[in-house]
C-alpha cells in the first residue's frame, strides 16, 4: 500500500473517532508503529495499538461473543476502519509491544486531545526516503510459502506454540471440490451464496478433510457444526483468521485446526493444518 493511501485511511479513522458513538467512546489512546511510523513510502498495513476502557454494554457484548465463539473486537474494528482494509489493530497491547518487544509507539490521539492535534501529529509523520518496511518478525518457514504472511498477532501466537513444541503446522493446497456428504453440502449452500469466496473456501476445506478421513459430522465450519446435531469435533475450519482467537481452546480439546487464510472467488486456495502435539 502506498503511503498516500495509508495516510487517507488514518485521516478517515480520526474523522470516525471524532464522530463518536459506541464503541468508539471507549477508546482511550491510539498509537502508530511499524513501517508507517518510520516513514516508509510503501508501508503495507498500518499498525495501530488501541487502548480502551469498558462499560456494561461492552462487558455484556464480550461475554456474549465469548459464549458464541465470536471475536468481541469486530464492532470496534469496524467502527475504526469503516469498510476499508489496510489498518491492523492491536488492542490493549501498548505495554507488551513497548516494554517487552521494544517497539517505538508514536502517539496519534489520547482522550482529552483535540482531534486537530491528532491530525497535526499525523502530518508530522513525514515520509523518509531511507525507511523501508521492516523484515517480518515471528516468521516460520511455513509462512514464507503462503501467498500472504499471517497478521502479526497470528504469527506471534503460532510461532510461540510451534517453537515450544505444542503444535505442528502444515501448508496444504486446496483444490476446488464439493463435499460428498449431503448434509455438509446442504449446510454450505444454505449458508453462503454461490459467488461467495467463503462458500468456495468452506467447500474445498471440508472436501479436503473428508478425503483424508475426517467425518463431516465431526467438523465445525466457521463456528457452526455441519450436521444438525453437533457432537464431538475433530477439526475446526476457519476462514480468513476470523475465529483465530478461539484456537487455543480447540487445541486444548485435542482438536485440529484448518485455516484458509485468504478465501477468494477465483485465486488458488491454500490452507494451514494446525495439529496439537499430545505431550
Amino acid at each position: 500500500m502506498k503511503r498516500e493511501r495509508a495516510t487517507r485511511l488514518l485521516h478517515d479513522m480520526i474523522d470516525r473517532l471524532e464522530e463518536g458513538g459506541w464503541p468508539l467512546n471507549l477508546v482511550e489512546e491510539i498509537y502508530v508503529f511499524g513501517s508507517y511510523a518510520r516513514g516508509a513510502s510503501e508501508p503495507g498495513d498500518v499498525d495501530l495499538v488501541v487502548q480502551h476502557t469498558t462499560d456494561p454494554k461492552w462487558l455484556s457484548h464480550s461475554l456474549d461473543a465469548s459464549i458464541n465463539g465470536r471475536d468481541s473486537y469486530i464492532p470496534m474494528k469496524q467502527a475504526l476502519r469503516g469498510r476499508t482494509r489496510g489498518l491492523s489493530f492491536q488492542f490493549q497491547w501498548r505495554d507488551y509491544l513497548r516494554d517487552d518487544e521494544g517497539f517505538e509507539l508514536v502517539l496519534l490521539w489520547q482522550r482529552g486531545d483535540p482531534f486537530s492535534l491528532a491530525r497535526q501529529r499525523l502530518a508530522d509523520m513525514t515520509a523518509d526516503p531511507q525507511a523501508k518496511a521492516a523484515p517480518r518478525d515471528h516468521m516460520l518457514d511455513v509462512f514464507t510459502r503462503l501467498a500472504q504472511a499471517p497478521p502479526r498477532p497470528v504469527r506471534m501466537e503460532l510461532h510461540d506454540l510451534h517453537t515450544t513444541g505444542q503444535i505442528t503446522i502444515t501448508r496444504i493446497d486446496l483444490p476446488d471440490a464439493i463435499p460428498v456428504d449431503e448434509q455438509a453440502r446442504s449446510h454450505i449452500r444454505r449458508r453462503w451464496i454461490e459467488t461467495s469466496p467463503l462458500r468456495r473456501a468452506g467447500a474445498a476445506a471440508v472436501a479436503c478433510l473428508e478425503q483424508h478421513g475426517t467425518a463431516p459430522a465431526r467438523i465445525e465450519l466457521h463456528s457452526q457444526h455441519l450436521h444438525h446435531r453437533g457432537g464431538a469435533v475433530d477439526c475446526f475450519v476457519d476462514l480468513g483468521w476470523r475465529y483465530f482467537f478461539a484456537l487455543k481452546r480447540h487445541l486444548n480439546d485435542h482438536q485440529s485446526w484448518l485455516e484458509v487464510p485468504s478465501p477468494h472467488p477465483t485465486k488458488p486456495l491454500e490452507a494451514l493444518l494446525i495439529r496439537p502435539i499430545k505431550l
